[in-house]
């Protein structure tokens, strides 16, 4: 498996109409919508986030623990260094991480639905403030082809991570919470604006 990540993500307002796109394109479906809890972690002085890297873990239907660095885009693609590994046990993990001197710094969920199409995976993630498609792929070439198979505009492609989304929602809402939950966004309406984001599939 390669230690490289190449990916990008396209906030939409109709998820539904995208699956019914990757059944028409034959894509088959990998596993079925889980939820999913992931824990951020970092040192007390955010030296990991200071400098550009990510410590996470993650539980779906499976627990593991994910590294990932030196991100930075190719033509729209956010590629970087990612390191995993699934672990036995949530619990044991997270004491493990705590015990290196590790701290959990914010806590997020989703609910993500995985897809095969050809070479490269289609996400359709549900987050607490809006829907999104993420694909992922061996090149570029495999990616955007992809995208616009599913009908999405490649030039509405998100950068930022959903923790980036988060704080920019943060800066522009005066969030007092630091978790991105759906108990937290239960009494909320988010829109684009707040996201700074664009429908790509408008």
């Amino acid at each position: 498996m390669s230690d490289q990540e190449r990916e990008i993500k396209f906030y939409v307002q109709n998820p539904g109409a995208i699956a019914d796109r990757l059944r028409t394109c034959g894509a088959d479906l990998a596993r079925e919508r889980t939820h999913e809890r992931n824990l951020r972690f970092d040192t007390p002085s955010r030296e990991l986030s200071r400098s550009g890297r990510m410590l996470r873990l993650r539980q779906d239907d499976r627990a593991r623990v994910t590294y990932k660095a030196n991100a930075h885009l190719e033509d729209g693609v956010t590629v970087r260094t990612e390191l995993e590994f699934a672990v036995d046990d949530f619990s044991t993990a997270h004491k493990l991480l705590e015990a290196l001197g590790y701290q959990v710094v914010v806590a997020y969920e989703k609910y993500r639905q995985v897809y095969r199409l050809g070479a490269v995976e289609v996400d359709l993630d549900e987050l607490p403030f809006g829907s999104f498609i993420e694909i992922e792929g061996p090149g570029n070439d495999q990616i955007e082809a992809a995208a616009r198979q599913l009908g999405l505009d490649w030039s509405k492609g998100i950068a930022a991570s959903y923790l980036g989304l988060f704080e920019m929602a943060r800066s522009r809402r005066n969030f007092t919470f630091r978790d991105l939950t759906f108990e937290n966004f239960h009494a909320l309406s988010i829109n684009p604006k707040d996201l700074g984001v664009v429908p790509a599939d408008v």
